[in-house]
This record gives C-alpha cells, structure tokens and sequence, in this order.
C-alpha cells in the first residue's frame, strides 16, 4: 500500500476519533483517553508534518494555548515541588498541547458539524437520564452518579450544570441553523430543557452564572443594547425565583460566606472556597513574577496553613490564582491573553452564529475559571481544548485552501 494511501486513512481516523470525543467529553473519562491516544497516534502517522506546523503557527489560538503550555513546562524547572509533582500537574494541562491538532483535525465543514452534534447527543442524553433520575423512574445504576436529590449523571452537578448551561446556548445555536421547523422546535426544546436542569435541578452555582450571562450575551449579540434590557430584567426574575425555593444554593451562599473564619474550621462550601481564595491571594503576592513553579500550589499552601485551623487543599478552585502561584504574573497574562485572542478573532469568523458560540466558549470559560480551575480539571479542560480547535479551525482552513473538504 502506498504511503500517501497510509497516511490519508491515519489523517481521516484521526478526524473521526476528534468528533468521537465530542460525544465522549461529557460521558467518560476513560473513553476519552483512548480516543486522544488514537488522535495522537493517527494524527502523527498521517505525516504532512511542515503542513502542520504552518496551521499551526498560522492560527494565533493554537499559538496562544501553546505558549501557556510552554510556559507550564518551564514552570517545572523551578517548582518549588520537584520535577514529579511539576511533571504530574503539566499532564492536567496537556489538554492545551492537543488545541494545533483539533485545528488541524476540524479544518472540514463536515467535520466541525457532525463535532457539535456529537457533543450535543451527548448533552441530550444527560438531559433525559437526569430527568428521569429526577423523577425517580431511573433508580441509581452503575452507569449513572446521582441520585433523585442530586440528579447528577455522568459527572458531578458542577461539572454538569456548566456543560448544559453552554449547552442550553449551543441548542440555540442549532435551532437556529436547522433546516425545518420541526427540527427546530426540537432544538428550542432541549434548550430549555438544559437550562431548567441547571437552575432547578442539578444547581450547580457556577453553571447558574454562566447560564445567565450566556442569556445576555445572546440578547445583546442578536438584539442589541435594546435586548439587554429585557435580559437583565429576565436575569433579575429567575434569581429572585430561584431565591425563593427552599434549600437554593444561591440562598444558601451569604449565610456560608459568613461562617468562615480564619481561627475556626469551616465546613460551608462558601466558606471553604473564601478560605481558599484569600490564602491564595496571599501567596501570589507573595511571588508575584513568575510564582513558585509547576505543580507547587500544594506544598505552599500546606505551608502557609500550617499551625492554623484552616483547611489544607490541592486546588484553589480558581483557576486564575492556581495559574498566578504556579507561574506569577507571566502566566496568568499567557492565560488571559488565550481568552483575549479568542474573543478577539470571534468577530472573524464568517457567520454571525459562529462568533456568537464562540464567545459564548470564552464567557464561559473566564466566568467558569473564577471559581473552579477548569483549565487543569480532565474535563472541563479538554472540552475547551476541544472546543477552540473545532471553532477556530475554521481560520487556518481559510489559510489553507486546499486542504478543506
């Protein structure tokens, strides 16, 4: 068999795997591994490697998420853990070395289409499981986490809230690019399904922010200034019904934040993550310029807690400060300037669509960020990973002529 015959098979096995792994991401963990190692794998014996690295260096996103990686991998020459600790945290970022393969890999329409139906059947799937969860016609299983209490399904409520409240705006997005009005009714359907999961029934905080500034982003986006009013007025409702219920996260949030105390133990969710935050605060200020290296948050938190009754952690749930202790200042502008890039080369994408999903990516990704680290969590981080390179493919496709379906 000729190369060139070689090489084109390994090129489209990589394709399909990428679009496999949009219906994996928010299903499995272990599915997803497999699927990056046949990415890697393919999408190396498919050969074409200066054709690469010109998509590559020619697509600032890919170029932005690399420099950040870069500069986690510098991190651990100093780290203040050690080589094995600034090895094992720089794997929860690889994700971020995968952003120039997905670009190359979702250079086709066809590709970057069946991606985001893949990773919306995936949502509709949790959609349905939680529901029935929910009502308590789905009994707890193998295959499912939750409970009727918590109907969380294949990943825990935060991690499921943020994915449907992105989710709830990706529908839209399909509704609106659907060919009948069957098909969009179906789509207008799901959204509203996966938003009324987030705000009443899995309840994750985070993903009840991102749900309600996704919903100004797509009235301002589409309507104007005119529209933000009508959205902030709908913002204010929802919060003062989800306020009401009895047991609300939301109400629950001042009476936490109040608990804590820097001589007690806290135990409050709210009050652990102010803990968290405040201690973090002062030990970036602490290395203000290029942190304490690779993978060190947990040795220098431990020793700033030390003989106090605060709460050791590995995570800072914020991935700002987690980058800003690793890698200072230098990082966490490597970081922002990959948010920046991307919200800026939006407004470049050809279809007004296409600009407004990708910002909602960012808006979820700089909201998620400030109380989680996403980049360096499996799942989330991949997913945004995932997600630049399929919305952002689109710009070295254009580069590259030749090489789209």
């Amino acid at each position: 068999m000729r190369i060139t015959t070689l090489n084109s098979r390994a090129d489209a096995c990589a394709r399909a795997c990428a679009v496999a792994l949009g219906f994996s991401i928010p299903i499995s963990v272990a599915l997803d591994n497999i699927l990056l190692g046949l990415i890697l794998a393919a999408w190396l014996a498919s050969g074409n490697y200066r054709h690469k690295a010109s998509v590559a260096l020619n697509n600032r996103v890919a170029v932005a998420g690399l420099t950040l990686f870069c500069l986690l991998m510098l991190g651990i020459t100093y780290s203040y853990a050690g080589y094995r600790d600034g090895l094992h945290s720089l794997g929860k970022y690889l994700d971020l070395a995968f952003i120039p393969i997905f670009v190359d890999l979702f250079r086709h329409e066809r590709e970057r289409r069946l991606a985001w139906l893949a990773f919306a059947a995936a949502l509709a799937l949790t959609i349905v499981l939680s529901t029935l969860i929910w009502s308590g016609l789905l009994p707890e299983n193998p295959l499912t986490i939750g409970n009727r209490q918590v109907p969380d399904v294949f990943k825990r409520y935060l991690t499921q809230s943020i994915f449907l409240a992105f989710g709830a705006y990706l529908f839209v997005h399909l509704a609106e690019r659907a060919r009948s009005l069957q098909e969009r009714r179906i789509w207008f359907a799901l959204a509203l399904l996966a938003a009324l999961n987030v705000l009443v029934l899995t309840q994750g905080r985070t993903g009840q922010l991102v749900l309600l500034a996704l919903s100004v982003h797509y009235a301002i986006s589409r309507w104007g200034w005119k529209g933000a009013a009508g959205a902030a007025t709908a913002v204010v409702l929802v919060f003062a019904l989800m306020t009401s219920f009895e047991g609300s996260r939301l109400t629950a949030t001042p009476g936490e934040l109040q608990s804590w105390s820097s001589t007690e133990a806290t135990t409050s969710s709210t009050g652990l993550r102010y803990g968290f935050y405040r201690n973090s605060l002062e030990i970036a200020r602490a290395h203000p310029i290029i942190g304490t290296g690779t993978g060190s948050f947990s040795k220098v938190y431990a020793e700033h807690v030390a003989g106090t009754a605060m709460t050791e952690t590995t995570n800072p749930h914020d991935e700002y400060l987690n980058i800003a202790i690793q890698l200072g200042i230098v990082g966490l502008a490597a970081m922002l300037y990959l948010f920046h890039c991307e919200w800026r080369l939006a407004a470049t994408l050809p279809k007004p669509d296409q600009q407004r999903l990708a910002r909602a990516l960012v808006i979820t990704f700089v909201i998620g960020c400030a109380f989680n680290s996403m980049l360096m969590d499996h799942t989330e981080g991949l997913f945004f990973a995932w997600a630049s390179g399929l919305l952002f493919a689109q710009l070295g496709a254009a580069e590259n002529p030749g090489r789209q379906a």
